[in-house]
């Protein structure tokens, strides 16, 4: 890896999703999902660049062809060792440290964003989440660590749910590494602002329609529009969070032997 590290944010996105097919290709508001979360992203003080990191199947060129237009770094690699697609990512692009964000978020928001950046610069932690206990709503996930984090992560992850969630290894095995979970001030973890599923989707256009022609809305702008109309909150209020990563842990095998 070159001398020249950069604050990298690394979007993990492709079009073959199970559960909504094309997710993060539809439109919300007349804009392409992927293309509210580059948007977002864009407005962090703190990245200094970005990384569109998706599969090297002939259904995802189109993603490398957004992160063109949008003049961020596309970078292809394999469809599930999601892992080793970061590091090879990561190390081709100087990027140290690395914040992890999904294609299913398009309320990221950068001033979280910032923060927490900041919190893992100023601490020198290898790893930084506001997952690991959660208290802000499902959508608006942060991943930030260090690349020698990711590097013994790669070297060392052998379960086929650490390679295709990426971040596993860490968090399991936290006596390895400084880590630091980010706290909300209020619990919001009972708001789900991903999309896996159709009615996730439906949840999320209403927040941007109801937002209208506004060029960027916060989290704080989200909380009081939903305090003011609960029944947004309820449209995808049943759907279970974690999935993916449960479905993962159920097929769960060896593929790195000691």
């Amino acid at each position: 890896m070159g001398k020249n590290k950069k604050i990298t944010c690394i979007i993990q996105a492709r079009t073959d999703s199970t559960r909504l097919p094309n997710k993060v290709l539809k439109e919300i508001e007349g804009t392409p999902m992927i293309c509210h979360i580059i948007n977002r992203i864009k407005r962090s003080r703190n990245v200094e660049q970005m990384i569109l990191a998706t599969t090297d199947g002939d259904s995802d060129k189109i993603l490398l062809d957004i992160a063109e237009k949008f003049k961020i770094i596309g970078f292809a690699g394999d469809e599930d060792d999601v892992l080793g697609r970061f590091f090879n990512a990561a190390t081709s692009f100087s990027a140290d440290p690395i914040v992890r964000i999904t294609g299913d978020c398009p309320l990221v928001d950068p001033g979280l964003l910032d923060s927490m950046i900041q919190i893992f610069l100023e601490n020198r932690y290898d790893y930084i989440s506001n997952t690991i206990e959660r208290t802000f709503p499902d959508g608006l996930d942060i991943e930030i660590f260090s690349f020698d984090a990711l590097k013994k992560a790669h070297e060392e992850a052998k379960w086929s749910s650490e390679r295709e969630h990426v971040t596993p290894f860490i968090v399991k095995n936290q006596d390895l590494f400084k880590v630091y979970n980010y706290k909300n001030k209020q619990d919001l973890s009972n708001l789900r602002w991903c999309i896996d599923e159709e009615d996730d989707l439906l949840m999320v256009k209403q927040i941007f329609h109801e937002m209208g022609t506004k060029q960027f809305f916060s989290t704080d702008d989200i909380i009081e529009l939903v305090s003011k109309n609960p029944r947004i909150a309820e449209t995808n209020r049943k759907i279970k969070t974690n999935e993916g990563y449960k479905k993962s842990l159920k097929n769960d095998k060896l593929i790195k032997q000691e």
